[in-house]
């Protein structure tokens, strides 16, 4: 077994949350399954094997919540490392790490970001000069980071405009879908209205658990509606989940088939099958199956999740050969591997299917930001762009799916329980986040649909004041942020 220790200042800050939420990878971004635990000050990791790795933890920055910052890559040795001197290093060399990689395609950057770099180098040295651990040498540490970070940000923001002006000039008005789920029920006309003069196109739920309440009797009334009025209407059209991995997504007749995987196999086909001999001709791609590595769905294994989701792409290719096809995976850096250790980490699963020759010719994300459990934690716009990056290198098409919060109060209306930063979290700081990384989504060539995965507060939702209208059937700000980026960006 591997042991890591790392001194954290102000040790008070190790609270039992932030332990939950810890996590390490080897070079390959796959985490370790780890077991994090405090002593004396200290975090001590303990791992189940010795390899070297870089820690990611939620770090306290002023204005921006809990981010997520990593250290280097870093070897075991005896004596505990200085985390805030490791955090400003890693965010740091992400950084010139970064502009190189950019700078080598012809990025240009302004005189301001080198000077931050070399600030923020500045302090780092200074940093390690100091007394280990001493209140000067955290001091130092936390400067730098947030110089860093600053410098991160200027770095995106010269990526982002240079990448669009390119996108531009090939297209003025870029062909990636911009869309929302479109819920359970027929939007009422006042958000219709809305949704029309926001979006180009949408994302029709077919899911199984509404539609085959009894086996082989089937309910297609509301996805019937929704398909007819998106095309009247002139959107662009995405039909399902057709399977959702999740337990709640199933049918409740189901239950017979825990334990029997050929009789789940065969239902799940008939559904498919029914589905797709329904809409195809009606819909612009499909999503054969969602959070196929985190979902819960009758206790299936990793080997029968991949041959449900095989069979369903199969299945809907053979059906509908000249329509895309896509799966989506939940929690992109896999954080929960680290206390849930898996054969398949979701790139790898991904990687798998694409290669079978089965059809799939995209792959869908699913971004629930700040969330947990279950979400992703707060990252910055560097760290997303440089983890599409990481699922861009399959080859394929990326979906993203968003959901981004507006509050961290209660909601009675939100099916899971999860828990949010208490602070920070209103209707601004969601319309925030999203212009931060709706930008870094559009840069991304490979990225052709961004779907905001919950719509309205005002019906039953999974993750807690998601939506893009509030309990009262108000638009919120977040939505004017789309609405901008599609007359300014989309076709």
């Amino acid at each position: 077994m591997g042991v890591m220790r790392f001194v954290v200042s102000p040790p008070s800050y190790l609270t039992d949350e932030i332990l939950r939420q810890i996590y390490m990878c080897g070079i390959d971004r796959v985490p370790f399954e780890i077991h994090a635990r405090r002593a004396n000050g200290e975090l001590i990791l303990e791992r189940v094997v010795s390899d070297s790795g870089s820690l990611h933890i939620p770090w306290p920055i002023e204005g921006a919540g809990p981010l997520v910052l990593s250290t280097g890559t870093l070897i075991e040795r005896p004596e505990p490392y200085y985390l805030p001197l490791e955090l400003a290093r890693g965010k740091l060399g992400q950084v010139r790490n970064q502009q190189a990689e950019w700078g080598a395609i012809g990025l240009v950057v302004p005189d301001s970001l080198n000077l931050a770099v070399a600030e923020a180098t500045e302090y780092l040295g200074k940093a390690t000069q100091a007394a280990p651990g001493s209140e000067e040498s955290v001091a130092l540490a936390e400067r730098a980071i947030h110089i860093a970070l600053t410098a991160s940000s200027l770095l995106v923001g010269c990526y982002v405009e240079q990448a669009l002006a390119v996108r531009h000039r090939q297209s003025p008005a870029l062909p990636t879908l911009l869309g929302a789920n479109l819920g359970p029920s027929m939007l009422e006309e006042c958000t219709a209205v809305e949704y029309v003069r926001t979006f180009n196109a949408a994302n029709v739920p077919i899911l199984w658990r509404d539609i085959e309440t009894s086996e082989g009797r089937y309910s297609w009334d509301v996805v019937d509606q929704q398909m007819q009025w998106s095309r009247r209407r002139g959107l662009r059209v995405l039909g399902g989940p057709l399977i959702h991995f999740d337990q709640q997504a199933v049918p409740d007749w189901l239950c017979v088939c825990s334990g029997d995987f050929d009789s789940l196999l065969h239902f799940a086909s008939e559904f498919v099958q029914a589905a797709v001999l329904r809409y195809r001709g009606k819909v612009d791609g499909w999503i054969c199956a969602s959070r196929v590595n985190t979902g819960e769905m009758l206790s299936l294994s990793e080997e029968e999740k991949v041959r449900l989701s095989a069979r369903t792409i199969e299945l809907t290719h053979a059906l509908d050969p000249d329509t895309p096809t896509a799966v989506s995976f939940d929690q992109p850096w896999a954080e929960y591997l680290s206390y849930r250790p898996m054969d398949f980490p979701p790139l790898h699963f991904a990687d798998a299917l694409v290669r079978a020759g089965l059809g799939l010719t995209a792959i869908g994300i699913e971004i629930n930001v700040g969330y947990h459990p279950g979400g992703t934690l707060l990252r910055d716009p560097l760290d997303l762009s440089r983890q599409l990056d990481y699922w861009g290198s399959l080859g394929v098409p990326l979906y993203v799916f968003l959901t981004i919060p507006s509050g961290s109060h209660e909601d009675p209306l939100a099916r899971r329980p999860v828990r949010l930063p208490p602070d920070g979290w209103n209707p601004l700081a969601q319309q925030s986040w999203a212009k931060r990384y709706l930008a870094v989504l559009l840069a991304k060539p490979y990225v052709q649909a961004i779907m905001w995965e919950q719509l309205r507060d005002s019906e039953p939702h999974e993750f807690p004041h998601g939506g893009l209208f509030d309990p009262l059937r108000r638009p919120k700000p977040a939505l004017r942020e789309l609405a901008s980026f599609r007359e300014a960006h989309l076709m």
